[in-house]
């Protein structure tokens, strides 16, 4: 009945209208489509209680659909196929630890085939580390773990990439590691510590040493799951989050707002290039 009424009022047959609806709809559904597969993004745990954290509110709000792969329990895929960007968040496995952790394997495979098709990479803590090993570095024990909060010193090529908009040169950070890195040539350093690399660009990929993505209940949790970690290296949990510490994790988060929108960017970039390319 309906139909035969908006078919008279458009002065044209049912069938034709049915066949219109028909059109329209499937045409909706393919743009949606499209749309999300435009916009899917990796993101690898290697422990789940290391969480993309802010992060997370972060592509969600810009419409991206995250597909979060636990590494000690699904299947790592090694090609980058069907997604925009990738992320490889920490934990405490080391990447020359290749007995126990065999999967940190794929996770480098993967990363190798990201930048082979420019597909944005982000790796944090351990992430940067395999992004580091992957593609020729070498990852070993460094001489201090730096866990807590510290300094690190934004490079003239960090302000004009990953930390454009930051206009500070010295930044405070959430630390959280034990292992460092020696780069390949090719690495571009972002950041530094007074003993570490703490930031740098390879390719498509984007390695931080540091957390910005972490928020108080991230960093309580992890207080309560490395407290041998923090005992064995003399450390109080109450110099880790303080309640002075309020100011330095909203600062954190305007930081990582920062830091995600330019890579953001890069990831547009990459969507660009891949809808022209086909």
């Amino acid at each position: 009945m309906l139909l035969a009424s908006a078919a008279k009022i458009l002065n044209i047959s049912k069938y034709k209208l049915i066949l219109f609806l028909l059109t329209n709809t499937l045409l909706f559904d393919t743009v949606h489509i499209n749309n999300t597969l435009g916009k899917k993004i990796l993101s690898i745990q290697n422990i789940d209680f290391e969480t993309l954290g802010t992060l997370e509110e972060l592509f969600h709000s810009d419409g991206y659909q995250i597909e979060n792969i636990e590494a000690q329990i699904d299947t790592i895929p090694i090609k980058a196929d069907g997604y925009v960007a990738i992320v490889i968040l920490g934990g405490p496995m080391a990447v020359y630890d290749k007995t126990s952790y065999r999967y940190l394997s794929n996770e480098q495979e993967l990363i190798r085939d990201a930048i082979k098709n420019k597909v944005p990479v982000l790796g944090i803590c351990l992430g940067s580390q395999l992004i580091a090993q992957a593609t020729g570095g070498r990852v070993y024990r460094g001489t201090k773990k730096e866990i807590g909060w510290f300094n690190v010193t934004l490079t003239p090529n960090g302000h004009k990439s990953l930390f454009k908009g930051i206009k500070a040169k010295t930044v405070r950070v959430f630390q959280w590691h034990g292992d460092t890195y020696d780069l390949p040539p090719t690495a571009n350093i972002m950041a530094f510590s007074k003993l570490y690399p703490q930031a740098f660009k390879i390719g498509s990929a984007i390695g931080i040493q540091f957390h910005l993505e972490v928020n108080r209940n991230m960093i309580e949790r992890w207080i309560q799951e490395y407290s041998e970690e923090i005992k064995k290296e003399h450390i109080k949990s109450d110099d880790i989050l303080l309640p002075n510490k309020a100011k330095e994790i909203i600062d954190l988060y305007d930081r990582c707002k920062v830091v995600y929108s330019n890579f953001s960017q890069m990831i547009n970039k990459f969507k660009a290039k891949d809808v022209g390319a086909k």
